[in-house]
């Protein structure tokens, strides 16, 4: 029987500058701290799945530069107990990086160098030997190969061998999202921000309109479910029921960055997922996880085991819903 998740496509370094403030051009701004930590999503949902459940088997299969940086990411995700044997060195590029600018306790705007994470797709795989039950690749629309036709043959190979398989994308102001809605029905469970959302489905994302995206999302024909996030709710629809959850109310200055939040939702929900909880729980999960994640300004170290989170959240009220 197999088991495990794998985690596939984008790795790089995030070099996270905490400032006050985004400067307009011509301006200056201070920075008042810098720090290094694994970024994209093969080492955020890696480490955020295996810190929350470290007897979870996790995998991760992507591509880095032959230098410091990427000996950095290899060695941090195997320090933590991911599998590494599908990390492929690449000679002659250098490890995929991006340097952060996150405003404390605000948004953050990046600024990403493609690197080795640019040569990823279906070839990194060792299709053979691949024992896990789901897999979750991404990022769409930053991985140049998967966005010209790798991701679906991945995906295609993926649902072959009986693998669940889930994507993740990056939120792009491009008229690319065309490019991932022939993968859609090779998707089991497709998992974005509303943004990313809208996007792919051509329907602006506003508050009124949500029900409506995850709606037509579905309609493209991912097999099990769409799940959408906002920062005030989550929503999941399987294609008969739809079911949402708000998020936590927190209290100013809790949170310290928002960096790996996405990532932390989606890797609760896989998480859920992976259990075969309900809807219902697999966003409980998931909103766990991104509440926990905002309390530190990089991508992971908010995050702990999920019994830990939860008892951690169960200190804050939940927003009203409203939809």
């Amino acid at each position: 029987m197999k088991k495990g998740i794998a985690v596939a496509g984008t790795i790089l370094v995030d070099k996270i500058n905490e400032i006050s403030a985004y400067p307009k051009a011509g301006e200056l701004t201070k920075i008042h701290a810098v720090r290094l930590a694994v970024g994209g999503m093969v080492p955020n949902d890696g480490l955020d799945l295996i810190k929350m459940n470290p007897s979870l088997p996790v995998y991760a299969i992507g591509c880095v530069g032959s230098d410091s940086d990427g000996e950095y990411v290899v060695k941090t995700l195997e320090d933590n107990g991911v599998n590494t044997d599908g990390i492929q060195i690449n000679t002659t590029e250098r490890t995929s990086f991006t340097d952060v600018m996150s405003i404390i306790g605000g948004q953050r705007t990046f600024f990403t160098y493609a690197g080795a994470s640019a040569k990823f797709g279906f070839d990194a795989f060792d299709w053979d030997n691949l024992p896990v039950k789901m897999l979750h690749l991404g990022y769409f629309l930053l991985l140049d190969r998967v966005d010209d036709g790798d991701g679906l043959k991945i995906l295609k190979k993926a649902k072959a061998l009986g693998i669940k398989t889930s994507i993740d994308l990056v939120s792009e102001n491009s008229n690319r999202y065309a490019l991932v809605r022939p993968c859609l029905e090779y998707v089991d469970n497709l998992i974005v921000n509303e943004t990313e959302a809208g996007a792919l489905c051509g329907i602006q994302p506003s508050k009124e309109n949500l029900v409506d995206i995850v709606k037509k999302l579905k309609d493209y024909g991912v097999r099990e479910r769409v799940i959408m996030h906002t920062p005030d709710i989550g929503i999941c629809y399987d294609g008969n029921n739809l079911t949402t959850i708000a998020s936590y109310c927190l209290p100013n200055g809790y949170i310290k960055g928002t960096t790996g939040a996405g990532d932390a939702f989606c890797s609760g929900a896989l998480a859920g997922i992976y259990e075969e909880k309900t809807d219902e729980e697999i966003l409980e999960m998931a909103t766990v996880s991104a509440t926990c994640s905002l309390r530190t300004a990089d991508a992971t170290s908010g995050i702990e085991t999920y019994e830990k989170m939860e008892e951690f959240c169960k200190q804050f009220q939940r927003r009203k819903l409203c939809l």
